[in-house]
C-alpha cells in the first residue's frame, strides 16, 4: 500500500505547485509554517504568549504557551509527529481553532499547569510585513513571508491557583503568521559559518493597537547599522495604509545590560515628524520557555518523540543566562499623537552594534 496518498486538502483548488498539499515546494529541512499570539494585560500584570508550528520536512508539529505573572514564568510545551490533516492545529493539550479566517480564532490550553480558553478577535485587517531574506555567504538561511494583526481577546487564563478574566477593554491581542525557511536546530553552519561569522544583529518588532488604528514597526540592522529590514505602517479602517518613513529607535537600556527600560521611536518625515513613546510593562524572553534560540531545554522543530509534553516554571527575578542572547517580548504601553495604545515591543541586540555603542557580544549599556 502506498504511503503517499492524497490528503483531504487535495480536494480543494488551492495548490500552488504540482505537489500534494502534504508537501512543501522546497526540500530544505528548515521549511516551517507557524504562528504566535500575544495576549497582554494593560496594567502589566500578565503576558500570555502562545505559538504553534509545523516543520513538514522534519515531520514535526509543536506548540507552546508561556505566562509571565510577577517574576514567575509558567510554560507548557508539546510536540508530536506531523499528521496529514493540516487543518487540525492541535498538539497535546494546546490547540488553535480558526473560527473565521483573518477575523476570529480560539486559543485553548487544556492543562492543569497552565490553562486558557480565549477568543481572539481581529480589530484591523491583516498587514503584510516586508519580505524577509537572510544569507550567510551564498547560503540562504532565512526566507519568510509574514502578516501581522492586532485585536482583542476575551476569556480566562489560569495558572498556579491564580485566575485572570480577560476582557476586550482591559487586554490587547496581537499575532503574526509566517512561513518559509529559517534555521532549525541541527543546521550545520560548516565553512560558510566560519568564513561569514555573525558580528552583530539588532532587531525591533512592534505591533501596536490603538482604539482606532494599528501601527507596525520593524527594524533589523547589521553590526554597522546597515538596515536589512525596515517598515513603519499605520493602518486605519476606511483609509489607505500610511507609510511613516524610516523609523529611528532611541532605546534607553538598564545599566550593565541590554534590557530596554523605555524607548522613543521617531517616525514620519520632515514635514510631520512623530514620536512613538514606549513604556515597558512586563517582559518575557523567548529563549526561556518559548523554545526560541538559544533555549537549552527545547527548541522549535526538534523531534522529541510522539506525544511529548513538558511543563516548567522559571524564576525571572534574576537575569536568565540565555535571555541576553535571545529576543525578548516586552508588553508595553505606547503613546502617539496624544493616543494611548498597547502592544509588543520585541527587541534583541547581540554582538556589535555601532549606532548603539555596543562593541562586541559582551558589551552592555554603561
Amino acid at each position: 500500500m502506498a504511503d503517499d496518498r492524497p490528503v483531504p486538502l487535495d480536494e480543494y483548488p488551492v495548490h500552488q505547485v504540482p505537489l500534494s498539499m502534504k508537501h512543501v515546494a522546497t526540500g530544505d529541512r528548515n521549511a516551517y509554517d507557524r504562528c504566535i499570539f500575544h495576549v497582554l494585560d494593560h496594567e502589566g500584570r500578565a503576558l500570555l504568549i502562545v505559538g504553534l508550528g509545523v516543520y513538514p520536512n522534519l515531520g514535526v508539529i509543536d506548540a507552546y504557551a508561556t505566562l509571565r505573572t510577577g517574576d514567575t514564568l509558567h510554560a507548557v510545551r508539546a510536540s508530536d509527529a506531523l499528521g496529514e490533516d493540516r487543518m487540525r492545529l492541535a498538539v497535546g493539550p494546546l490547540r488553535i481553532e480558526v473560527e473565521e479566517p483573518l477575523r476570529r480564532l480560539r486559543l485553548v490550553g487544556d492543562d492543569d499547569f497552565l490553562s486558557y480558553d480565549l477568543t481572539w478577535t481581529a480589530g484591523f485587517p491583516a498587514l503584510w510585513e516586508p519580505h524577509h531574506v537572510q544569507r550567510r555567504g551564498d547560503r540562504l538561511t532565512l526566507e519568510g513571508r509574514r502578516f501581522v494583526q492586532a485585536g482583542s481577546a476575551e476569556g480566562v487564563v489560569r495558572a498556579a491557583g491564580e485566575e485572570f478574566r480577560v476582557t476586550a477593554g482591559g487586554w490587547t491581542g496581537t499575532r503574526d503568521r509566517s512561513w518559509g525557511v529559517r534555521p532549525i536546530p541541527g543546521e550545520e553552519g560548516g565553512r560558510l559559518a566560519q568564513e561569514h561569522p555573525t558580528e552583530g544583529f539588532h532587531w525591533l518588532w512592534c505591533p501596536v493597537r490603538f482604539e482606532d488604528r494599528f501601527l507596525m514597526v520593524v527594524v533589523q540592522e547589521d553590526a554597522d547599522g546597515y538596515r536589512t529590514l525596515n517598515d513603519a505602517t499605520l493602518v486605519r479602517p476606511g483609509h489607505r495604509d500610511r507609510q511613516l518613513g524610516w523609523p529611528q529607535p532611541e532605546i534607553t537600556y538598564r545599566s550593565g545590560t541590554r534590557d530596554p527600560e523605555r524607548a522613543l521611536i521617531h517616525l514620519g518625515d520632515l514635514r510631520k515628524p512623530q514620536q512613538l513613546e514606549v513604556e515597558i510593562l512586563t517582559s518575557s524572553p523567548l529563549a526561556v520557555g518559548a523554545g526560541y534560540p538559544p533555549a537549552d531545554d527545547w527548541q522549535h522543530g526538534t523531534w522529541r518523540g510522539r506525544g511529548w509534553a513538558d511543563r516548567r516554571t522559571y524564576d525571572l527575578s534574576q537575569p536568565h543566562a540565555l535571555a541576553a542572547y535571545g529576543v525578548t517580548d516586552h508588553a508595553a504601553r505606547f503613546r502617539l499623537d496624544g493616543r494611548v495604545g498597547h502592544g509588543i515591543f520585541e527587541h534583541g541586540s547581540f554582538g556589535r552594534h555601532d549606532p548603539s555603542g555596543f562593541t562586541d557580544f559582551k558589551s552592555v549599556a554603561p
